[in-house]
Formats: C-alpha cells, sequence, structure tokens
C-alpha cells in the first residue's frame, strides 16, 4: 500500500448485505429502486455468487529490484535487494493485468500469482505514474484467462455495496466488504489530476493493486491508498475510478508507452462561500477561471476569466482536481461539453481538448558553462514538462535539472528541482537568460512550492 500518504478501512456493512436480484434493472445495472434487507432471510444473503464471478480474475504479485546504495561511512557504492507485495487484475483474456504504479515502480523481476495458484513471469507495459496505474503482460499465456469487466458508466452511489478483492499482508487471496463512503474525492493530496471512490472496505498494505466491484461483479476502481495512523485500516480508503484505469488500459493496449492527457487550458480557484453569495449561487460550487491559456482549448470555445465552470460532461466540477481528472480521461480531439456560469447565465460551451503544449523530454536540457550558475542543467519550462513533472502546467521559469558535483552552482546552494523564476527582478523564461549571469545578481527561486530569493556573494 501507499504507506506515505494512506491507507483504508474497517470491516463494516451492515443491514445492505441482503440486496436482492430483482433490484437489478435488466441490463445489469443497479436500478433507482435501492432497497435495504427487510427481514432476517435478506440479512443472511451472501456475497458468495460476486466473488466466484470475481474472484478468479483478480492475482497476487510479487516484485523484486535492487537498488543502488553508499556506505555511509565511506561513500561505496553497492546494492540492496527491494520487493513489493500487492495486488492486480486481469482484463484481457490473453494476460493484460492492471495493477498500481507504486506495486512495481522500481521492480526488475515481477511474479504473478494467479487464484488457482498458477505462476507467470510479467512485463510492464505501460507504467503512469500519475494515476498511478500500471498495466503489465503475463508471458507464456496459451489460453483465456478469467477477467473482470471495467465498468467506466459512473453509475455507483454513495451507500452502494461494494467488495475489495486483494492479497493483504500477502497473506493470499482476501475479501472484504462495504459501502462506497464517497465519490470524485479529489482532496485527499494522492494526485492533483484524481478523483477517487472512497470505500470502508476494509484495504490494508498488500491490497495496492486489487479489486473493488459492484454487486454486478465489475470493476468499478483499483484500490489504491489508505490513510492510516497505525498503517493499517482504519475505514477509509481510495480507488482509481474504471474511467481513468480504462484510459491508461487502452493506451497500453494500443501500443502507447505514455498516457497522453488532454487539458482545457484554463486554471482556476473553488468557488467559496463568499464568492458563492456574490454571484447569488444558494451554494458553493463550480470553480472559478483565474487563467486561460493564450490560444487553448478554452481560449477557443470562449472561456474567459471570472467563467465559473460547474460541469463538465454533465458531472459537476468543484476544483481544480476534479476539471483535471474528467478532462483527462477524455481523448486528445475530443469535444466536450462545458457547462459555465457567466453574468447570471448558465450557457454550455464546446470545446475540443489538446494535448499540452511543449515537449516534456528532458534529454534536450542544457549545461550553463558560465557565470555564478555554471554546472546546472537546465531546462526551460512549458505545460507539458510543468505537468509531467507534476507541477502547474501555467507555471513559467527555468527548472534545474541536476547540479554537477563542485561545480560553482552548487556552492551557491542550488538544487535539482528548484526553478529559476527571476534575475534581478526581471522574468527567466529562457536558459539563455541564465548564462553569464554574475556575482551580486539577485535570483528568485521556488523550491518545492516555496518562494526563496537571495543575492549571490
Amino acid at each position: 500500500m501507499k504507506t506515505t500518504t494512506l491507507a483504508i478501512a474497517a470491516a463494516l456493512l451492515l443491514a445492505a448485505c441482503g440486496q436482492s436480484n430483482d433490484t437489478k434493472a435488466q441490463d445489469g445495472v443497479f436500478a433507482e429502486n435501492r432497497v435495504v434487507p427487510g427481514d432476517a432471510a435478506g440479512m443472511k444473503a451472501s456475497f458468495a455468487p460476486v466473488v466466484r464471478e470475481a474472484a478468479p480474475a483478480v492475482v497476487n504479485i510479487a516484485a523484486r529490484g535492487v537498488q543502488v546504495v553508499r556506505d555511509p561511512f565511506f561513500g561505496i557504492p553497492g546494492q540492496r535487494q527491494t520487493g513489493s507485495v500487492g495486488s492486480g487484475v486481469i482484463v484481457r483474456p490473453d494476460g493484460v493485468v492492471v495493477t498500481n504504479y507504486h506495486v512495481i515502480n522500481g521492480m526488475q523481476q515481477i511474479k504473478v500469482v494467479l487464484h488457482d495458484r498458477r505462476e507467470f513471469d510479467a512485463r510492464v507495459v505501460l507504467a503512469d505514474e500519475r494515476s498511478d496505474i500500471a498495466v503489465l503482460q503475463l508471458e507464456g499465456v496459451r489460453e483465456r484467462l478469467p477477467t473482470l469487466n471495467i465498468d467506466d458508466r459512473e453509475e455507483q452511489q454513495v451507500g452502494d455495496l461494494v467488495l475489495a478483492i486483494g492479497n493483504p499482508f500477502g497473506v493470499g487471496q482476501t475479501v472484504t466488504n462495504g459501502i462506497i463512503s464517497a465519490l470524485n474525492r479529489t482532496d485527499t493530496g494522492i494526485s492533483d489530476s484524481g478523483s477517487f471512490i472512497q470505500t470502508d472496505a476494509a484495504i490494508n498494505p498488500g491490497n495496492s493493486g486489487g479489486a473493488l466491484v459492484d454487486m454486478d461483479g465489475d470493476l468499478i476502481g483499483i484500490n489504491t491508498a489508505i490513510f492510516s495512523r497505525s498503517g493499517s485500516s482504519s475505514g477509509v480508503g481510495f480507488a482509481v475510478p474504471a474511467a481513468a484505469v480504462r484510459r491508461v488500459v487502452d493506451s497500453a493496449v494500443g501500443g502507447a508507452t505514455a498516457v497522453v492527457r488532454p487539458w482545457l487550458g484554463v486554471k482556476g480557484e473553488a468557488v467559496s462561500s463568499d464568492v458563492a453569495r456574490s454571484l447569488g449561487l444558494d451554494r458553493p460550487q463550480g470553480l472559478v477561471v483565474t487563467e486561460v491559456w493564450p490560444g487553448g482549448p478554452g481560449a477557443r470555445a470562449g472561456l474567459s476569466e471570472g467563467d465559473v465552470i460547474t460541469a463538465i460532461d454533465g458531472a459537476e466540477i468543484n476544483d481544480q482536481g476534479g476539471l483535471n481528472f474528467r478532462v483527462g480521461t477524455r481523448e486528445p480531439n475530443d469535444t466536450v461539453q462545458v457547462s459555465v456560469l457567466r453574468d447570471g447565465q448558465t450557457r454550455t460551451l464546446e470545446a475540443r481538448v489538446q494535448p499540452l503544449p511543449g515537449s516534456a523530454d528532458t534529454d534536450s536540457a542544457t549545461v550553463i558553462r558560465s557565470g555564478v550558475l555554471a554546472g546546472a542543467q537546465v531546462l526551460a519550462l512549458n505545460p507539458a514538462l510543468a505537468d509531467s513533472l507534476g507541477g502547474d502546467p501555467f507555471a513559467s521559469g527555468v527548472i534545474i535539472g541536476r547540479v554537477q558535483r563542485g561545480a560553482y552552482a552548487q556552492r551557491v546552494g542550488l538544487q535539482g528541482g528548484d526553478v529559476v523564476l527571476s534575475v534581478n527582478g526581471r522574468g527567466v523564461t529562457s536558459v539563455q537568460q541564465l548564462e553569464n549571469v554574475g556575482r551580486g545578481s539577485e535570483l528568485t527561486i521556488n523550491r518545492r512550492g516555496r518562494l526563496i530569493s537571495g543575492r549571490i556573494g
């Protein structure tokens, strides 16, 4: 599990255990007349039929890697064996498996154990850190394997029953039950472009990459993170929604080596209570547009500063993370319907979302050869690069990738990841502006969100 950020759930469930078959719509989706059990017979209903269908497609993952370390006293390089235990889900009968990025990150050998105890080696087809989703291909598959259907219709409701299937603590496949505690959780600190399903189904370390399934036995999410003070289940867990999972799987199966996420080219702030009152809204809802990228999809669609985006394709938007998620699950060049409140009137704009402009390639970085910044490897920020580094696509400046040991740039205290914003009060937008920077110059940098200004002696 992602113990640095999270930890999930406590066993619960109550009277909802006995969902009867007559509460399903004809197409297999829960009907609107969801009901709780009304008698003792309903309370005794079993999840076994759902588990029988879903469990064979959930696998255990054991991964090994080698980490380079240095002796703390003598500085002699060495190697240390690392390992990871997690879960995964077979989504295609030819052995395509979905798991979490953090389960396989940095690992060289991946072993997958099926429900029937067969073992396969696996290779990574696509690893997407942004969504914490990785796609594996099992080697040597000669028959059709059981799969879970990815249900990305987003018809779930808070209170719906769910099952979490995975490999907690490496003990073997385990099933826990619970409900959907919340939907569209974007303020979790897990990702700036994630919108998570929250559940109280018990999830523990080792469940990462496992399945969150509904009562139709469909995959509605990949269990990813837990909030916990102890490192074990505390009843608050998060799953990556099926829409994001499908986006990564489709990219991998289509031959892509990375997920290309489009953007709308707008930046905004969540509507506060004060803003809601000033706009005459009955509640705080929406995203106030504060910046529009010139010539971007939003600008071409007619969005402008001060607009309040309330929905994308009918899905409510309440913050930047929600907007990023909704747009990011679409394919580049798709058209989205943007619901906007402007001057007290609601209107719908059509925007064709596009890949972020610029290049995320870091191989073109330049090493500063002269001046007090000599030895710094630098690259001018653009939306694609900033986004790939987990930053703000609207950010400007020049980012420092690496600083050569013993170089002047290191002696003045610059570090990899610093973003140089200005020199002597002038904004920096190009690498050339950092050549021949002399002593006595005043630099302003952004270091992990903290602004630092100082004069170089």
